[in-house]
C-alpha cells in the first residue's frame, strides 16, 4: 500500500534534509517532485493542485524558513497537509438512533460491499450488538448465499431474502424483520453494477427511501484509482452518502484513490480493508495514514492490533517460563508463530514499521515470510510432542521422516533447529537476566547497531 508513493516522498525528505537552509527555489523544486508523485499515485489532478499549493504557502512562510531545522519542519507541514487532505479525525459509525439503526451499503460490482458488510458485523458483534444482515442483490448470482455464508460463519443473523423477490420488498421486510426482533444494526447490503447506470441509481435511492438509514456508506476499490474518485462523485449526487469504506488497500501500490476521494466527496473515509478475510477491516486514521505515506511507520495501529489478536495469558506464561529458566521449546516456537499470524502476518507488520525498521527487517519480502511462516508451523506439526520438547534427539532419520510429512526437503528442518536454537539461546540469556549480553551478540552480527 502506497509503496511507490512512499518511496517518491522520503526521497523527496532526504533531499530537504541535505540543505542548510531553505530557499523559495528549493522548496519549488522539492514541490514539483511531490507534485509528480502525486500524480504518479493516480492522485486526482485537482486534490494535487489544492495539496501542493499549500504546503508551499506554509513551507515559503517565515515559520519554516527561519527554523533551526528547516527540513523537518517542512516534513511536519507535509504530514499535516496529507492529514488535512485525509479528512484530520477519524470517525466510526454513527448509531445514535431508535434501534434498529441501519447501515445502507453501495458501490460498484467488485467493490467489496457483501464482504464489508460482514465485516462490519463482526465488529458490531464484538461490540455487543445484536445485528442482522441482509441482501437486495437480486441480479448477481449467488450473492445472496455468499451473504449467508459468511453470516453463519461468523454466527450471525441473516435475513431470508431470495433472488426471485423485488430489492423493494426485501428492504421493507428485512425492516419489519429487525424492528419485531429488536436488532440493534441493520446492514443492509444492495446489488452493485459493472458500471454507473440510471437504473441502479433510481433502485438504491428507492431503497434509501424504504430503509431511511442513518449511514450510507460507499465501498469502493481503492485500486480503481481515478475511477474511484468519479464513482464517488456519481454516487454522492444521488444518494447523502454518509461516509466512504475504502477496499483492497492491501493490494494497492499507488493509494490515489485514499488520497481523493475524501476531498473529492466531502466524506469521512471510515474504514479501510486490508485483506480479504472478515477481520481484514480497520477504522481509518488519517494521522496515521498520512505517518504511512512519509515513512514513520503506524505504531499506535499495531500495538492496537497486538492488545486484540496477542493472547495475553498465553504470553504472560510464555514470559513466567523464560523468567524462571525453564526450556523454551518448539510448541513455545510455534505458539509464536501463531501470534505473529493472528496480527497478519509479515506483511501487515511491515506495513505498519517505520521505513528504516521495514528495511532492516524486510529483506525478505513480506509474502516470502508469510510462506516461511507457514511452512515452520507445518514442519513442527510433523513432529512428535517428544520431539518438540527435546529437540535435541532429532537426528537424521527423524528428519528424514520430519520433512517427507511436512513436504519439504530435509534441509528446510535444518535451518528451522538452526534457527530455534539461536532463539533458545537468546530465551536461556534471558532468564539469566543477561541482556547487555543480548545487546552485545545483536552488535556483533549487525556492526551497524548501536
Amino acid at each position: 500500500m502506497f509503496e511507490n508513493l512512499s518511496n517518491r516522498l522520503q526521497q523527496v525528505v532526504k533531499t530537504l534534509r541535505g540543505h542548510a537552509r531553505l530557499t523559495e527555489e528549493n522548496i519549488t523544486d522539492a514541490m514539483r517532485e511531490v507534485r509528480m508523485a502525486l500524480l504518479e499515485a493516480d492522485v486526482a489532478l485537482p486534490v494535487v493542485k489544492d495539496f501542493v499549493s499549500q504546503v508551499k504557502e506554509r513551507a515559503v512562510g517565515r515559520e519554516v524558513l527561519q527554523s533551526l531545522s528547516p527540513g523537518q519542519a517542512v516534513i511536519q507541514v507535509v504530514h499535516e497537509e496529507l492529514t488535512r487532505l485525509m479528512g484530520e479525525q477519524n470517525v466510526g459509525l454513527n448509531l445514535a438512533t431508535n434501534p434498529p439503526a441501519i447501515v445502507l451499503m453501495a458501490g460498484l460490482q467488485g467493490s467489496g460491499k457483501t464482504t464489508t458488510s460482514a465485516k462490519l458485523a463482526r465488529l458490531l458483534k464484538a461490540d455487543k450488538k445484536k445485528v442482522l444482515l441482509a441482501s437486495a442483490d437480486v441480479y448477481r448470482p449467488a450473492a445472496i448465499e455468499q451473504l449467508k455464508t459468511l453470516a453463519k460463519s461468523l454466527e450471525v443473523d441473516c435475513f431470508d431474502s431470495n433472488a426471485t423477490q423485488k430489492p423493494a420488498d426485501i428492504a421493507a421486510q428485512a425492516l419489519d424483520f429487525a424492528k419485531r426482533h429488536f436488532y440493534d444494526v441493520l446492514i443492509f447490503d444492495t446489488a452493485g453494477r459493472l458500471g454507473i447506470d440510471e437504473a441502479m441509481m433510481a433502485e438504491i435511492k428507492q431503497l434509501h427511501e424504504i430503509l431511511s438509514p442513518i449511514e450510507t456508506l460507499f465501498v469502493v476499490d481503492a485500486m480503481q484509482g481515478q475511477d474511484a474518485v468519479n464513482t464517488a462523485r456519481a454516487f454522492g449526487e444521488t444518494l447523502p452518502l454518509t461516509g466512504v469504506v475504502l477496499t483492497k488497500l492491501d493490494g494497492d501500490a499507488r493509494g490515489g484513490a485514499a488520497l481523493s476521494v475524501r476531498h473529492v466527496t466531502g466524506k469521512p473515509i471510515k474504514y479501510i480493508g486490508v485483506s480479504e478475510k472478515v477481520d481484514g477491516i480497520e477504522l481509518f486514521h488519517p494521522e496515521r495514514m498520512a505517518s504511512r505515506v512519509l515513512g514513520m511507520g503506524d505504531v499506535l495501529s499495531l500495538i492496537e492490533q497486538a492488545q486484540k489478536n496477542v493472547d495475553l495469558e498465553e504470553a504472560k506464561k510464555l514470559a513466567d517460563k523464560v523468567k524462571s529458566g525453564k526450556n523454551f521449546d518448539l510448541d513455545d516456537f510455534k505458539a509464536q508463530m501463531l501470534q505473529m499470524r493472528k496480527m497478519g502476518g509479515m506483511g501487515a507488520l511491515m506495513d505498519k514499521m517505520p521505513a528504516q525498521l521495514a528495511g532492516m527487517a524486510g529483506q525478505v519480502n513480506s509474502e516470502a515470510g508469510d510462506k516461511a511462516l507457514r511452512r515452520i508451523e507445518g514442519i513442527i506439526n510433523s513432529m512428535t510432542p517428544l520431539e518438540r520438547r527435546k529437540p535435541d534427539i532429532i537426528k537424521a532419520t527423524r528428519k528424514r521422516r520430519i520433512a517427507a510429512g511436512a513436504g519439504v526437503q530435509v534441509q528446510e528442518v535444518n535451518r528451522l533447529l538452526n534457527q530455534f536454537g539461536e532463539v533458545q539461546k537468546m530465551m536461556k540469556m534471558f532468564s539469566k537476566g543477561g541482556m547487555s549480553k543480548i545487546m552485545r551478540t545483536m552488535q556483533g552480527r549487525f556492526p551497524g547497531m548501536r
